[in-house]
């Protein structure tokens, strides 16, 4: 058993609990998905002296219109004068966009998702020197007729802090392209599916403004890439 803690950042209520996992950290590249961008992401709570810690997605992406299927790059980077100590980065799905793996990390409970999630990954980075980076291959499927984000958390390895997060930072695209091979979505636009009609994808899913979290009292507000906060179960400490 774990106790609750709650960190609140603009305004904005999450509640999540994790297990704590440990896995060895394993690096991984993809297919060039343009630069990287740290859009949506925010400071939570103060690194030590001389660690500067921040996430990385693609700018964009491209989804299978027949699979669902789509790959992502997930890069955590420390930017700082020191070295990181022992940290993990979570990747985290929600609506229409569904982890299925992350190279080298492990899958957290269905129990211990956040609520409003989907599906999620820990993994255990251990310690980042100065200016230096790891990347993740992130495998993940699209529902093109919902909404879909992730969310890229940074924490000490026990989870009693977390340094930085990036998201729930949403891709999609304004311009659908149902008959095409595939969809390419981009980073921090909300997905607006085409209407009903034909071969054309239709619209099911929440919009990114009423987002249902299925827990008494919970809710997670989006009010642009700063109006958000993250909570976290902290684990006590267990090693096996």
């Amino acid at each position: 058993m774990s106790s609750r803690r709650m960190t609140a950042i603009a305004g904005s209520l999450v509640t999540a609990s994790f297990s704590a996992v440990m896995i060895l950290p394993f690096t991984a590249t993809a297919d060039d998905q343009g630069p990287g961008s740290s859009k949506g992401g925010k400071v939570v709570d103060e690194a030590p002296a001389g660690v500067k810690l921040t996430t990385l997605l693609p700018e964009k992406i491209s989804v299978d219109n027949s699979s669902k299927k789509t790959a992502i790059t997930a890069t955590v980077k420390n930017e700082g004068t020191e070295d990181s100590g022992d940290i993990r980065m979570w990747v985290v799905g929600f609506d229409g966009l569904e982890v299925t793996n992350v190279q080298g990390c492990s899958a957290i409970a269905e129990k211990d998702l956040p609520p409003g999630s989907n599906s999620g990954f820990n993994c255990a980075v251990g310690n980042l020197a100065a200016g230096k980076s790891k990347s993740y291959d992130v495998s993940a499927t699209y529902d093109l007729s919902k909404t879909g984000k992730i969310c890229l958390p940074v924490q000490t390895a026990d989870g009693k802090k977390t340094f930085w997060q990036q998201g729930p930072v949403p891709f999609g695209t304004t311009n659908p392209s149902p008959n095409a091979p595939a969809t390419p979505l981009l980073l921090g636009t909300d997905n607006q599916p085409v209407a009903p009609g034909g071969d054309e994808l239709p619209k099911t899913g929440v919009g990114r403004d009423v987002l249902p979290l299925g827990a008494a009292g919970a809710a997670l507000v989006a009010a642009g890439a700063a109006g958000l906060w993250w909570s976290r179960r902290l684990p006590r400490a267990r090693q096996n």
